[in-house]
């Protein structure tokens, strides 16, 4: 099997773990009425796997960094499964809890390994596309899983969804299991050294994109639907069309922000996608009244947004590439937290002050992103002229 198809089989493996983190919103009402908690009680289930992942993923990928990917891929996909069994088997609050921690656990070091997997198998060239692909898989997760989840729910209950992910899960094991060659692992590091790398100037703001380009992201996202129905005034019947037009439009910003990497580079790549998200956010604020003009702008801001992610990953993997690995899963931590962040953000502004403000919020927070990337690039190419500037000393 050609390594295309490996890096198809990893987004299929990104695909399925994603789902299972995101169904739990397409399902909440369903999920609290079984298990006899309010929907607020419910909602902790989204927060505690959030944290779990947050926490565990760097953590868990430090001390397995020396690991056989594939190996590890095995261990992490079969925690994953265990823990959807016990969501399908067990009954009760407590035991779902347990669940989603186990869940958490397994699906960040799948997404981690996944994209080293991926830019590792993937021809010279091609790894801004290879880790694309892999991004579009989660992403796919939320746009396709969810309402997927939604319909087996309503067909078979919610529980009838974790007990086909597991079964889907062992599937793609064995699948994995036979076409992934054995890669080595990174370099052992500690997690005192890992939390060190904060320290590397270029990391920091490495990952101070990530938090605010998603935090800015999550802001809006979070009350999209209140917003278009009660800012943009869309219509409820027409809400589902448009948010299938959003999906569709952040899996080719997803695709394209590998083929943007390898064809222009990071730097045209990140600061052209951000200004874009900047310009949808502050135009969606301004359009109101119209069905196109609202979905032409909702489909540039996705398509925007998430060419930034793909680029960001390949950005960090490439900052320091002997830790890629622990770089990438601390990024995946970043990622949970500003989401939860943003969400807390945009609630707070919501209520505060109101629901037309989140678009400007977010729009702000993408733009501390872009100067944060500015000033990355900046002290990039002037480490890169020094270094130009030393080997000319040594020649002459």
């Amino acid at each position: 099997m050609s390594n295309i198809w490996k890096v198809y089989m990893l987004a299929l493996a990104s695909f399925l773990v994603g789902t299972s983190e995101y169904v739990i919103s397409g399902t909440l009402d369903k999920i609290s009425h079984t298990l006899g908690v309010t929907i607020g009680s419910a909602g902790q289930l989204i927060t505690i796997f959030s944290l779990v992942y947050a926490i565990f993923t760097p953590i868990l990928m430090a001390v397995t960094a020396s690991m056989d990917r594939r190996k590890l891929m095995m261990y992490a996909l079969s925690l994953f499964v265990i823990g959807n069994m016990v969501a399908f088997v067990l009954p009760g609050y407590a035991w779902f809890i347990s669940a989603r921690i186990i869940m958490a656990m397994g699906e960040g070091v799948v997404v981690v390994n996944a994209l080293t997997i991926a830019a590792k198998i993937a021809p010279e060239g091609k790894r801004g596309g290879a880790i694309a692909t892999v991004v579009m898989g989660f992403t796919a997760s939320l746009i396709i899983g969810v309402p997927i989840g939604r319909v087996v729910a309503e067909a078979f209950g919610w529980k009838s969804i974790f007990g086909g992910i597991a079964l889907l899960g062992l599937l793609v094991m064995l699948v994995l299991y036979l076409i992934l060659p054995q890669i080595q692992g990174d370099k052992p590091v500690p997690l005192w050294k890992q939390l060190a790398l904060f320290k590397n100037p270029k990391i920091a703001m490495g990952l101070s994109i990530t938090f605010f380009w998603l935090g800015g992201y999550s802001i809006v996202f979070t009350y999209l639907s209140p917003y278009l129905i009660t800012i943009s005034g869309i219509s409820e019947s027409m809400m589902s069309g448009i948010l299938l037009m959003f999906g569709i439009a952040s899996l080719v910003g997803s695709k394209f922000g590998g083929f943007s990497t390898d064809r222009w580079g990071v730097s045209a790549t990140l600061i052209s996608s951000m200004t874009l998200h900047i310009i949808m956010l502050v135009l969606l604020s301004v359009v109101t009244g119209s069905y196109m003009g609202v979905l032409i702008i909702l489909m540039l801001w996705s398509f925007a947004a998430w060419t930034t992610g793909p680029t960001q990953q390949y950005n960090l993997a490439t900052l320091e590439p002997e830790v890629s690995g622990v770089l990438l899963g601390i990024n995946q931590s970043m990622m949970q937290l500003a989401m939860a962040v943003g969400a807390g953000i945009g609630g707070i502004f919501v209520e505060k002050v109101s629901l037309s403000s989140v678009t400007w919020i977010g729009a702000f927070g993408v733009a501390i992103a872009m100067v944060a990337a500015f000033i990355l690039m900046s002290k990039q190419k002037s480490s890169n002229i020094r270094g130009i500037v030393s080997d000319r000393d040594l020649l002459d």
